[in-house]
């Protein structure tokens, strides 16, 4: 069985998933697409021989709440689809690499940086497909509409995406978003799009009995943080050294994510608080990953108060924007910071962090307003 289709019927039968007509509409054009992109190879390649222009196959915008399956189905589709000329990528790691682009070509001072930057991207590419679209900032979505025309339209790549949002929510209430609505109108005319609403949380269901907060450090409580990996990512628990890392960019600097996948980040909490990171590194963290995994929190004294703040800082991005949140820790939140300069403050940090654990939370998609 090497199409869409058959793969996901066959996880219905088995009873790995539960039969859900959205997903089953959304496979059935996923099959179709992915039928189109096969068998029009060398169309594909005669056309863009011939000109720049080549007809794109349409693409497909999937989008609803978290756990839906979005992410199961591109999964299905990008394993299955049997062309080299392909590519997945989170989409505010896409993003990032635009503007690193983007900062190159107009070094260049030889006009407008988005055609060569898009013909760039577009070398070898025929579908590109994203996890998690999302604009949260008007350096994105001034660009957006530009961008993406000429990838579709000049370049003839086919796009597909999952996004937790409906196009027309997209950057929605953002600065000068009037500049954004181009993109909403391109989306709409140059992909089908499906939605994945169902009543049943898959990714909440397949966390059921794991708890988010686990104390005291040790074995038992790590085993239980690679089990929730494991659950999110389908990522083997025993193969754990070999999950992929990533790197953000912000403001020019990296910022190294030693396991990356499926929109799970894995840190240690040295990593993330041990050292001078700060708002800005926090909220692109948030913004880039659905759930987080917290390794190692000890409880923090008055030596400590520098790590309390950056903890603090971390907290409210990642609540803000709606993070799932696992943590294996020394001790209870409320235990957490009891003395030391802030520590006060760190109250309603500790408030965060038990309201981040109720099942109302968890329920929450990412970057829900």
């Amino acid at each position: 069985m090497t199409s869409v289709l058959s793969r996901y019927e066959a996880l219905v039968a088995s009873g790995e998933l539960r039969a859900d007509d959205e997903q089953a509409r959304a496979a059935l054009r996923l099959n179709e697409l992915q039928h189109d992109l096969e068998t029009s190879r060398d169309r594909g390649l005669f056309s863009r021989f011939r000109s720049r222009k080549a007809q794109p196959v349409r693409g497909v915008y999937i989008w609803g709440d978290v756990g839906r399956g979005k992410s199961m189905l591109m999964d299905l589709f990008h394993d299955s689809l049997k062309i080299q000329e392909k590519r997945r990528i989170h989409f505010h790691a896409f993003m990032l690499e635009v503007h690193s682009r983007l900062r190159e070509e107009r070094k260049k001072e030889s006009g407008d940086p988005i055609p060569p930057v898009a013909s760039a991207i577009a070398q070898g590419l025929r579908c590109l497909a994203f996890d998690e679209m999302v604009v949260n900032n008007s350096a994105d979505a001034m660009i957006m509409s530009r961008l993406f025309r000429a990838l579709i339209v000049d370049e003839g790549i086919t796009i597909i995406t999952t996004s937790n949002r409906a196009p027309s929510q997209l950057y929605k209430d953002g600065l000068n978003r009037e500049h954004f609505l181009p993109f909403i109108a391109l989306i709409e005319k140059e992909l089908d799009i499906f939605t994945l609403n169902g009543p049943v949380d898959y990714r909440l269901d397949r966390l059921r009995g794991i708890d988010s907060w686990h104390t005291p450090l040790g074995e038992e409580a790590t085993a239980q943080v690679r089990e929730a990996f494991y659950r999110l990512t389908d990522y083997p628990p025993e193969d754990a050294h070999h999950v992929p890392s990533a790197e953000l960019q912000v403001a020019g600097r990296k910022i190294f994510v030693p396991k990356s996948l499926k929109g799970v980040a894995v840190f240690s909490f040295k990593r993330l608080c041990g050292q001078p990171l700060g708002a800005a590194d926090y909220l692109a963290i948030a913004q880039a990953y659905h759930t987080i995994i917290v390794v190692g929190v000890p409880q923090l004294g008055p030596d400590d108060r520098n790590e309390a703040a950056r903890f603090v800082t971390l907290i409210d991005a990642l609540y803000e924007n709606k993070v799932k949140l696992f943590i294996t820790a020394q001790t209870t939140p409320e235990k957490l910071y009891q003395a030391g300069d802030g520590s006060f403050e760190f109250e309603r940090t500790v408030s965060r962090l038990q309201e981040m654990q109720s099942a109302d939370y968890m329920a929450k998609s990412h970057g829900e307003a």
